[in-house]
């Protein structure tokens, strides 16, 4: 154990690392493109003599990409991006491995903050964020501590339109890599993950049958698209509510009912927002719900169910099952909120599947060395993960499932560059 990881941090019980250490060695055997990486930071050193600050979900997944970029040489301080998502056991296991860790599972919002406010006291040169917590931070409350960081990562969609309004108003401090947007990202963990991991939680805090029912999920972005397609192949009548006319008409051609959000509440047995933004089910779509209703969210922050809406009808609210509230209405209809409102994925079951965040988190590692060797050329400005880190980070998933792909010969090469051929 490092007594000097133990003695900085603030986790709530180091008597729970076995049962920690047993979960990140869990994800560790079924991460093999995260493994590679590791090999190759443990050779190249590319952070060493480095601080790096990390704020995601912290449960195994992300503690193993946390000693991954230990390996690389860092030194690591981790927070949770989440206060329902923070596994205690996970937090005391890292500590005993050497990494300074500020999270406990479930504090109150100011204890939360301040949390992630030790995290970057730290003074990091490099940072790892989930919808851009460290970077508000930075910018709203603690701009004394931006100073030493060469530039970051962020992880999720949430994140970048905060950084992206950041970057447009000329203050954003440092260069920021897009993880979101790579297209390993959206195209698997964003559809694949998120739609897994949502039924994952809702299945198991509820445990109530999905087939036959009406599944209604509230936007049709790339993680919408994954809830989508899991309800239906969950045997559940699936309806979309969208603002984005392309994007509804995606979803009708996938086979999707899509209607106003108003006309979808009277339908709905499960509803799941999607969207990143607030209050996307609100009053008048609780008037007129069914009676037992089920309301979740696979968003970054708890506003888009609007509990202000839920607790103005309420005569009652009570806690029914782990993870789920009751608001019995003042007519008598009562309506479960899973999760308080937060990530159900997260919030009510382990997140993503480990193969999944596997090429999300080669993303990360690979971003953040990227931006470490080019934070002097960078603008301070979202930066797209460049094309051949996205494709390396493929080609390292194809190897580790045994599939091989054609190449292009040289003549083909030259016809698609060819204007005339």
């Amino acid at each position: 154990m490092s007594s000097v990881a133990l003695q900085r941090s603030i986790i709530t019980d180091i008597k729970l690392a076995e049962e920690g250490h047993l979960k990140i060695d869990w994800v560790e055997a079924h991460m093999p493109v995260l493994n590679r990486i590791r090999e190759q930071f443990e050779a190249e050193r590319p952070f060493a003599g480095l601080k790096v600050t990390i704020c995601l979900h912290l449960e195994a997944k992300t503690a193993y990409l946390a000693k991954v970029v230990q390996a690389g040489g860092a030194e690591v301080t981790i927070t949770g991006s989440n206060p329902l998502s923070t596994q205690d056991d996970v937090c005391a296991a890292l500590v005993e491995d050497g990494i300074t860790v500020f999270a406990k599972y479930n504090p109150d919002p100011e204890e939360f903050k301040a949390l992630q406010i030790k995290a970057l006291e730290t003074k990091p040169d490099l940072i790892i964020d989930d919808g851009g917590d460290l970077v508000t931070l930075l910018q709203s409350e603690r701009p004394d501590l931006a100073a030493t960081i060469r530039g970051g990562a962020e992880e999720t969609t949430t994140g970048i339109i905060r950084l992206k309004a950041l970057e447009k108003e000329g203050k954003l401090k440092f260069p920021m890599v897009a993880v979101n947007d790579a297209y390993c990202k959206y195209l698997f963990d964003n559809r694949y993950g998120t739609g897994q991991s949502a039924f994952d939680g809702i299945i198991r805090t509820t445990n109530l049958v999905i087939a036959g029912k009406t599944v209604v999920v509230v936007g049709y972005g790339w993680c919408g698209k994954g809830v989508a397609m899991r309800a239906k192949g969950l045997g559940a009548n699936v309806i979309v509510t969208e603002v984005d006319a392309i994007k509804a008409v995606e979803a009708h051609m996938d086979g999707f009912h899509v209607m106003p959000m108003v006309e979808a509440a009277k339908l709905g047995d499960f509803f799941i927002t999607v969207t990143g933004n607030k209050a996307v089910i609100h009053g008048e779509h609780f008037d007129v719900m069914k009676d037992g209703a089920v309301l979740s969210n696979a968003g970054h922050f708890d506003v888009e169910v609007s509990k202000p809406a839920l607790a103005e009808r309420s005569a009652s609210i009570r806690t029914v099952r782990r993870n789920i509230e009751e608001y019995r209405f003042k007519d008598g209809r009562k309506m479960y909120l899973i999760a308080e409102g937060r990530l159900v994925n997260l919030a009510a079951a382990d997140g993503h599947p480990a193969e999944i965040m596997d090429t999300t988190f080669a993303l990360q590692a690979l971003g953040l060395r990227y931006v470490n060797e080019r934070y002097n050329e960078l603008s301070k400005s979202v930066v797209n993960v460049p094309y051949e880190i996205d494709e390396q980070v493929a080609r390292f998933k194809l190897e580790s499932l045994g599939i091989a792909i054609d190449t292009l010969t040289e003549e083909q090469v030259k016809y698609l560059d060819s204007w005339n051929a």
